[in-house]
């Protein structure tokens, strides 16, 4: 029982050293298949970037395409391009609702039901 209570335990803060600094790196993941057909063109995903993203997070990020896969409702795998970014901020409350908006934007933007967000924490120095 010990095992299976540990395992839904948050893991522990990282310890930083001198000179790092305690970050969220978000990896948020964009599918580009849209509902009405036709996809989210390389145009659209850099003026997405240029308007939503870049403001937002104007200290930088990463971002490249990707093919991913995902069960759908009725269970079969639906295969699609995306484009994945990464964002690595403070972590604080101004920098998650920045996130959300992105997220939020994305599937406003390009009727998109749902963008994954994975997150995790590190220490950070440039």
């Amino acid at each position: 029982m010990a095992c299976v209570v540990g395992a839904c335990a948050a893991p522990a803060a990282p310890v930083c050293t001198a000179g790092e600094s305690r970050s969220v790196i978000d990896q948020l993941y964009f599918g580009t298949a849209r509902p009405s057909g036709g996809t989210v063109t390389a145009d659209q995903w850099a003026e997405f970037l240029g308007q939503s993203v870049t403001p937002r997070f104007p200290q930088g990020l990463t971002h490249w395409p990707a093919s991913g896969q995902w069960q759908g409702r009725g269970g079969g795998i639906v295969t699609e391009g995306a484009w994945v970014l990464t964002l690595v901020h403070a972590d604080d409350t101004a920098a998650d609702a920045a996130v959300r908006a992105v997220m939020a934007d994305y599937k406003s933007r390009f009727d998109q039901e749902a963008v994954l967000r994975t997150r995790s924490h590190a220490c950070t120095s440039l």
